[in-house]
């Protein structure tokens, strides 16, 4: 059957060079799932790179396939994004743990599980909790509860809980060389982080030499005052939650969605992304420990996930999946060129790897990264490729 598959692809487009690429990209694609995930990751001179690539976003953003893709590909495909589904359930359930110290990343969990896992049948439902179970660490704690006993009175009592703490990466590859019965190699490993950057972007801006204007002091107060329907989630209030952002302060730490940067949340974080946040270390406990912080795309699900009667960001709610940036413009039904955008406040603008949101006025707040933390800054001239009506916020 895959003689024949690919007999009848050569027939159909090996006479061209174009097709002698497709032919290769196949075969790596179909024949061994290893080939596919390294020829990903090298930066080829021919188009195979990009074909490649092509094939990674198509298991996270969805595929968008030609007649000349065989279908034991697009079955591989399939099973993927199975898997991902399985395994982006199994990772809400472990972050809406209300007592949790920060928050599984599920384009790492899923990054991790593409590079080890491509090729396979997609796991059960409990051995993709099984995977999860790798990434975190329990423990069983106490806490004091009051609650009203049957003569109507007040009492207290002692309350156990789990609380779970998302490990390092380092960690959880220890874990997972013990449930999957094999190594996690440096190959592995350089896969890994190159598919994560692929998917999710650079961790906020380095050095940014153009205009931006840094926003009030310091506020963990989430004002409603200008929201015109919190029972809601739409465009208008989503800007003027970006801007009560900016006017407070807010910082940038990447993984984070509007929390209060606590000490026990910086730990978290620190160990769960030492790079990322380690090498900013000093700056954060500056700057932003002690206040609210996001990152780029946890401006916009912290707002997602917002109960306006408790001000709470509660993970994973109001249809508000947990997504990165890009994720969040490939799911989006109605989009377009930065050229062709509407002066609707309460857009989100996007490049690869960044996202912010449109205020009015050619005005974007957007959460830059570490050294910026939330500002303001012109539309024009930032480097906005599309726009995008946010998926799970109405825009009537």
């Amino acid at each position: 059957m895959m003689n024949t598959v690919l007999a009848k692809l050569a027939l159909t487009v090996g006479g061209s060079d174009k097709g002698r690429k497709t032919i290769a990209w196949v075969l790596a694609a179909v024949l061994s799932p290893l080939i596919l995930i390294t020829a990903v990751l090298c930066s080829l001179a021919s188009g195979g790179a990009e074909h490649n690539n092509t094939t990674v976003k198509a298991c996270f953003y969805g595929p968008n396939y030609t007649e000349k893709v065989p279908s034991e590909f697009r079955s591989h495909v399939s099973k993927m994004r199975e898997a991902f589904s399985l395994l982006d359930s199994a990772i809400a359930a472990a972050n809406s743990s209300e007592d949790s110290t920060g928050s599984l990343d599920p384009t790492m969990v899923k990054a991790v599980f593409f590079a080890l896992c491509f090729g396979e049948d997609a796991p059960t439902r409990r051995a993709a909790g099984k995977f999860v179970d790798c990434f975190y660490s329990e423990q069983e704690l106490t806490r004091e509860v009051e609650r009203v006993d049957e003569n109507g009175e007040t009492v207290t009592e002692t309350e156990t809980y789990i609380a779970i703490t998302p490990l390092s990466l380092s960690d959880a590859y220890i874990n997972l060389s013990t449930e999957l019965g094999r190594e996690i190699s440096d190959e592995d490993k350089d896969n890994i982080r190159h598919i994560y950057t692929m998917i999710a972007g650079p961790m906020g801006v380095e050095n940014y030499t153009g205009a931006y204007e840094v926003g009030g002091q310091k506020s963990v107060e989430i004002d409603l005052s200008t929201f015109s329907d919190p029972s809601t989630k739409n465009a208008h209030d989503l800007a003027a939650y970006a801007i009560n952002a900016w006017q407070s302060g807010w910082g940038y730490v990447w993984g984070t969605y509007g929390q209060i940067m606590t000490e026990e949340l910086f730990a978290s974080k620190l160990q769960q992304y030492p790079e990322g946040v380690g090498s900013y270390a000093d700056f954060i406990q500056a700057n932003w420990v002690g206040g609210r912080t996001a990152d780029c795309v946890g401006l916009i699900k912290g707002y997602g996930w917002l109960d306006a009667e408790t001000l709470e960001l509660r993970y994973g709610t109001n249809g508000m999946p947990d997504v990165g940036a890009n994720q969040m413009y490939y799911n989006a039904t109605v989009s377009g060129t930065i050229d062709t955008m509407p002066d609707t406040p309460g857009l989100a603008v996007w490049h690869d790897g960044h996202i912010g949101v449109y205020i009015g006025s050619g005005e974007v707040i957007e959460a830059m990264g570490t050294k910026y933390g939330v500002v303001k800054t012109q539309l024009e001239g930032r480097g906005w490729t599309h726009w995008l009506q946010v998926p799970y916020i109405s825009y009537d």
